[in-house]
């Protein structure tokens, strides 16, 4: 099974995108980029994965509901894709910022639908005050300025870290173009609803029983490696990893250091919940 197909759900038609064959993944993406973002590292899982990238609403070709929705309908969203693919069996997720908040709250709402969580640059506090404020100013600015260039390189400065900027021409203009192609009144709707009035995440995380890991990129000022540290200590079965020379967007800065810490964990992890199952 592979393609892309357009699937009606609890947010609004959704793009997904599958690639590969074996044990099934759900990849979602960050705000301000969609599917594209994974692309340096899809093909390599897709060697023994069966990948479903979901572009989220307000991104990329996906629509949206046309008003507010939460984390919680994204959960059901990804229920509605993984039934119109006929995909029963438990998942491996993997999400980048938005995708790790949807995989939180997929992991406590769908259990049984999820075998393992990976969250990438995923801070799981709600918004400061002062984060309020700068998201509602960038959202007015974009309502009455739509994708300025300034709004543009502040999204890069704030996705890519110093490194990826100066040396990666190709990450920064797939930021870029992510966010100058989409709808701007679907992406303010996004941005508004699952940054600005995000709910903190915190007192979920230790019901989540799975094995969990949290990855961060070093220059991910809203989401540090100590702040990650922390979260998983609330955990049942939860581990840290930092990436250097990254910022929120991991998977297109440094894929490679993604992909190895992916490898392991399932490797590890999913072999020692095998053991006791049995």
């Amino acid at each position: 099974m592979s393609g892309s197909r357009f699937i009606k759900t609890a947010v609004g038609r959704l793009k997904v995108t599958t690639a590969g064959r074996g044990a099934p993944a759900v990849l979602w993406h960050s705000l301000f980029v969609d599917e594209r973002s994974w692309q340096r590292l899809a093909a390599e899982l897709a060697k023994d994965r069966q990948l479903v990238l979901v572009t989220g609403p307000g991104h990329g070709e996906s629509g949206d509901l046309g008003r507010r929705y939460d984390l919680l309908q994204c959960a059901r969203a990804t229920v509605e894709v993984l039934d119109a693919l006929g995909v029963a069996e438990p998942v491996d997720w993997v999400g980048n910022a938005w995708g790790g908040h949807v995989g939180i709250r997929f992991a406590t709402a769908y259990p049984s639908r999820v075998r393992s969580l990976v969250t990438i640059g995923t801070p799981v506090q709600a918004l400061t005050t002062s984060e309020r404020v700068r998201t509602r100013t960038l959202l007015l600015v974009h309502q009455l300025l739509g994708p300025a260039g300034f709004l543009v390189d502040a999204v890069v400065e704030t996705l890519l870290s110093p490194q990826t900027r100066a040396s990666d021409t190709d990450a920064v203009q797939l930021v870029r173009r992510s966010f100058v192609e989409a709808a701007p009144g679907q992406l303010r709707n996004a941005v508004a609803s699952i940054s600005l009035h995000r709910e903190d995440l915190t007192a979920l995380l230790p019901g989540i029983t799975i094995p969990t890991l949290m990855i961060t990129g070093e220059q991910h000022s809203g989401w540090t490696p100590t702040q990650s540290a922390g979260a998983v200590a609330t955990m049942p079965d939860g581990r840290a990893a930092a990436v250097a020379d990254a910022a929120y967007l991991v998977p297109l800065e440094r894929p490679e250091a993604v992909l190895e810490l992916l490898r392991a964990f399932w490797a590890t992890a999913l072999a020692e919940t095998s053991k006791v199952l049995e």
